[in-house]
């Protein structure tokens, strides 16, 4: 099925209002990306070129770079986010879940939702077989929570042309991958339809750091501009806003003070309500136009 096979068109201004609990207006979803790269692949990222060009490996340097994510800055970023209160999603490779068990155990100590991301940091088209990838993903994480998770986000957002029906099919409910609404949408599959709910890529610390190159406040810019005008719009009605994070990005020493700072301006706006993929899941399976 092709991608705009999956929806119809829908103009958000011609659909029926949207209530979120309590009268809040936007609700907001912070997703803490975790990540094992392998050291005898290409990397999915680089902070560095190499100096004669190609791609080398091992590439000690970038390969260093996002575990430093892992082993210092997932604790820098737990600090802040226990601070907030907030919940949290864990977007996590399903190897990850084992070889970080440190990180697997404080997001389950802290009640996270565990969302799967794919069993290794790689390309969805070019995983061998794509069921077992999911499959795999989904007993690692069920091993650590005792449940099967019930969101997915594919690594770099990346789908094949048949990954919602498998996703439907291996006992998924969301995904993340489609980025192209504010509200969450439904998605056909060749069985039942799988959930959209809004990601996001501009106020994904990915596109502003390694693609954009802004400056580390950017994200703090971002971030507030977006609530602000989001909860603009939902006075009509309900919208639904993410704040992404990788701890080799945003929780480097010199960035983390601006997901502080973001986090603290949106809990301060009385139209905000924090939630996980799954809360978000239920509100709008519970209060959707039939």
């Amino acid at each position: 099925m092709r991608p705009s096979d999956r929806l119809d068109y829908s103009a958000i201004s011609e659909r029926p209002p949207r209530t979120l609990p309590n009268g809040k207006k936007v609700a907001v979803w912070v997703i803490v990306n975790i990540e094992e790269w392998s050291d005898e692949e290409p990397m999915p990222r680089t902070v560095l070129s190499p100096p004669a060009g190609g791609v080398p490996t091992p590439d000690v340097p970038n390969w260093c770079w996002h575990e430093y994510g892992n082993r210092v800055g997932f604790w820098r970023l737990l600090k802040v986010l226990d601070q907030h209160g907030i919940p949290v999603a864990l977007a996590v490779n399903g190897s990850a879940v084992n070889s970080y068990r440190a990180i697997s155990a404080a997001a389950v100590e802290r009640n996270w939702e565990f969302v799967g991301h794919g069993y290794g940091q790689k390309n969805m088209q070019k995983v061998a077989d794509e069921r077992e990838d999911i499959r795999r993903t989904t007993e690692a994480i069920r091993t650590v929570t005792g449940k099967a998770p019930r969101g997915w986000l594919g690594p770099g957002l990346t789908e094949t042309w048949e990954t919602p029906d498998i996703l439907v099919e291996e006992g998924y409910q969301y995904v993340c991958d489609w980025v192209l609404d504010d509200q969450p949408v439904e998605l056909r599959t060749r069985t039942t339809p799988i959930t959209s709910i809004p990601y996001t890529q501009e106020c994904n610390d990915v596109a502003m750091m390694l693609i954009q190159h802004h400056p580390a406040r950017e994200y703090l810019q971002r971030a507030t501009d977006q609530f602000d005008q989001l909860a603009d719009d939902a006075d009509d009605s309900a919208r639904v806003m993410a704040l992404v994070i990788h701890p080799y990005i945003m929780a480097a020493p010199h960035r983390l003070t601006y997901v502080d700072q973001a986090l603290a301006h949106i809990r301060e706006d009385e139209r905000a309500v924090f939630m996980t993929g799954e809360q978000i899941l239920e509100w709008h399976r519970g209060t959707a136009p039939r």
